[in-house]
């Protein structure tokens, strides 16, 4: 099972699992789709765009249970990363952890990814 992964501030969240669907954040909005990553982009993904921001989640969702929604388009460097083009059913999330930050401002994925 291929996992993806979506980096999301704990309260935005919360508030999906509570509506039990996650529309994406402001920049999901913006760009029309929700953006993952694969385990081998989402420390990059991390230090580009939430470099030192706490009260982040690590969101894991298969990314066969999105069906023909997720497509896997290039981005950075040429790289494809897949791109929720609907709403994320947060049921369909198996893991949703806290992503905490190092001493130096780097988020820190031990024992976080596969």
């Amino acid at each position: 099972m291929a996992l993806i992964y979506k980096i999301v501030s704990r309260q935005a969240w919360q508030d999906a699992v509570s509506e039990g669907v996650f529309n994406g954040a402001p920049v999901d909005l913006a760009d029309g789709f929700i953006h993952f990553s694969t385990a081998e982009q989402v420390m990059e993904t991390a230090a580009r765009h939430f470099a030192g921001q706490t009260g982040l989640m690590l969101v894991e969702v298969p990314a066969d249970a999105l069906g023909d929604a997720l497509k896997w388009e290039p981005s950075r460097g040429g790289d494809l990363f897949p791109h929720l083009y609907a709403a994320l059913e947060t049921r369909l999330a198996v893991k949703a952890t806290p992503l905490p930050i190092d001493d130096s401002g780097r988020h820190d994925f031990t024992g976080l990814l596969p």
